[in-house]
């Protein structure tokens, strides 16, 4: 999930006052050591950044013209003062006179990093940040109508229940098509202004472009090479997973609506961007006389509530030697979807830059996909609690994969069956065997492994057309070269240049880089391994859980107070004893399923790059519906309502 301080940082009006009475030059106070800038930007920015990030949190949480007009105003204030400091900071970098310490000039180097906020002419800014914003508001506000008498959906809960629950290859062939039709063909102009406005703002900074400013997150020259290399070693997990599923599909609503070179259709998967396949465990799950591994039902059964998702949570943090939430937390996170208003409700945690509040946005479901994505949360905000006393600076993740990997490193020790039982989730009576193991491989593998592909091609597109290496009149031609190649899916219907598909993806349009889920995909299981090593367990890797093993929690703790104020490589090191990414521990996880999958593909697995030239169209009967239109129209109406009918993507 995205952690949203992190991206949306803007200021109010009154924190103009700030910058009054200041003796500056060169953007800094006149005679002042490295030592005494710091303290000063320190005392600051910190109350100038819980204003900007109330302004934000309004903004996501009650979508308005007026919230968002001084969401606007709010980036341009801070982007002023960030200059401001950034001018100081270098002055303080190129003064050859001044014996720097690692941490002073590591944090000024940290403080001269402003993102496109460098942009130092206003109307370009502040352009920058209209069109930002005008592309989220498309996306939140995008509906697709189903029929003639009016029954639209919003992604959220209702296009995103109907990929979920359907098996009608046409309903679902629409949903997909219409949600495009929507939102991303809508923002290809704007997408356009935004890559150029960016890329000038960052080129101050001395990057060639915004995709080289992201890569330059990881502090290394070899990061592109590196993440191309972890792809190449997963890339076989993941074709005989892609080969198994396309069989069982192929099963299911007939093999003549897929084309001859091997891809799958990308409505068939049951998410809105075939980035995770778990909601068609049903359809895939190798053996039916053994149940899966989701408790959504049993939760439902005991009268778990929303408060009672994040209890559990927090519980196995607390387990671990962490600290609760606090109050504030409790006070005022948004955990369900509003009535009565718009809201963003793409989960994000969120840190407000004051003692004590930390916050997260999520319009929850009760369901075993959205207990995970609490768990998910929660990481974010411990990690933030845990480096609170860093300074300002180094209030970040390690590198940007490490804050999405901390709570999905929980989160695999929660959906282990022995946790689940643990915390009375599933009947002791359910013992695991063989056939039981490989079926919650296979979950698991509908989750981690089908998305690897999808993570890391969003930002290998992006940085193309960062580079100008993908111009706009083939931005959606070069989007599915990738996707066909890469993934192995094909479009729904045939796509043409005047489509923009990739907007129909929030992270696209909100300006958030991808690769660090990809990142933190590898990551996790590497924090996994470590955890489950702390803990003392010998076991398979898959069925480690470490809840309530304080060696483990003091391991995690090691790496998190750290923040950002070292390198990533000693950060990592403090609790792998690593120093570099390592796809080895994800593969010692899946290896009894891709034993498994290897003999049911044998030589049959793998796609053709190209993508077909027309895909084939939905077959008359093909598939059912598991919920009939009628009734997905009525959820999402409930779901408005309510709020409880949502099923989060992941990332």
């Amino acid at each position: 999930m995205v952690t949203e301080m992190h991206k949306l940082l803007g200021a109010v009006t009154v924190v103009s006052t700030i910058l009054i009475g200041l003796s500056v030059k060169d953007g800094g106070a006149e005679g002042e050591t490295p030592a005494q800038f710091l303290e000063r930007y320190e005392r600051e920015t910190l109350p100038m950044k819980n204003m900007v990030a109330e302004a934000a949190w309004q903004q996501k949480t009650n979508i308005t013209d007026e919230n968002t007009a001084a969401f606007v105003k709010a980036n341009l204030e801070l982007a002023k003062f960030s200059q401001k400091m950034e001018n100081q900071a270098l002055v303080f970098l190129k003064d050859k006179s001044l014996q720097l310490t690692f941490d002073q000039r590591r944090q000024l180097n940290k403080i001269a990093d402003i993102d496109t906020n460098a942009q130092t002419d206003k109307t370009k800014l502040e352009r920058l940040q209209t069109v930002i914003t005008e592309m989220e508001q498309i996306y939140s506000e995008a509906e697709v109508c189903m029929n003639p008498s009016g029954d639209c959906l919003k992604l959220e809960p209702g296009l995103t229940e109907l990929m979920r629950s359907s098996r009608d290859c046409q309903k679902l062939s629409d949903a997909w098509r219409g949600w495009r039709d929507q939102s991303g063909k809508k923002m290809k102009d704007l997408y356009q202004e935004y890559v150029q406005l960016s890329n000038e703002a960052v080129q101050i900074l001395g990057h060639k472009d915004l995709g080289d400013y992201w890569k330059s997150r990881y502090d290394t020259s070899t990061f592109e090479e590196d993440v191309a290399v972890l792809f190449d070693q997963l890339l076989p997990l993941y074709q005989h997973l892609h080969s198994y599923v396309r069989r069982k599909l192929k099963a299911q609503y007939g093999p003549e609506i897929f084309p001859s070179t091997g891809h799958i259709p990308a409505h068939l998967l049951g998410n809105m961007w075939s980035q995770q396949w778990n909601n068609i465990a049903d359809l895939v799950n190798p053996f039916k006389n053994k149940q899966l591994m989701d408790v959504t039902e049993e939760m439902k059964r005991q009268g778990y509530t929303i408060k009672k998702m994040f209890e559990t949570a927090e519980d196995f943090f607390y387990s671990l030697g962490f600290d609760n939430m606090t109050q504030i937390f409790w006070e005022k996170s948004m955990l369900e979807r509003p009535e009565g208003r718009e809201v963003v409700c793409h989960a994000s945690a969120w840190d407000m830059d004051k003692q004590d509040d930390f916050r997260i946005k999520m319009c929850t479901t009760i369901n075993h996909e959205d207990l995970m994505t609490v768990h998910h949360e929660m990481g974010h905000i411990q990690y933030y609690m845990l480096y609170e006393n860093q300074p300002l600076v180094y209030r970040h993740g390690a590198n940007p994969g490490f804050h999405e990997a901390v709570g999905d490193t929980i989160a695999l020790s929660v959906q282990t069956p022995g946790h689940l039982k643990t915390i009375g989730l599933l009947k002791a009576g359910n013992e695991q065997d063989k056939e039981a193991d490989i079926n919650f491989l296979m979950l698991m593998a509908l989750d981690k492994i089908a998305f690897l592909p999808f993570g890391y091609l969003i930002d290998q597109w992006r940085w193309s057309v960062f580079r100008g290496d993908t111009p706009p009149e083939q931005y959606n031609n070069e989007w599915w070269k990738l996707r066909c190649r890469l993934q192995g899916i094909s479009p729904a219907v045939k796509r043409g240049a005047d489509d923009f598909d990739p907007a129909a993806k929030y992270h696209i349009v909100a300006d958030v880089p991808y690769i660090r889920y990809f990142v933190s995909f590898v990551l996790q299981f590497q924090f996994y391994k470590a955890a489950c090593v702390a803990a003392g367990y010998t076991g398979p890797l898959y069925k480690c859980d470490f809840y309530n093993n304080k060696a483990a929690g003091e391991k995690f703790k090691s790496m998190l107070q750290l923040g950002s104020s070292l390198p990533w490589p000693e950060a990592m090191e403090r609790m792998t004893g690593q120093r570099h990414m390592d796809a080895g521990p994800l593969v010692e996880y899946f290896e009894p399923l891709l034993d498994f999958l290897r003999k049911e593909n044998g030589e049959d697995y793998g796609w053709e790059e190209k993508c077909p030239e027309n895909p084939p169209p939905c077959q008359s009967g093909t598939g059912r519906l598991a919920t009939p239109i009628w009734g997905v129209a009525l959820l999402a109406v409930i779901g408005v309502t309510f709020g409880r009918l949502r099923l989060p993507v992941l990332v």
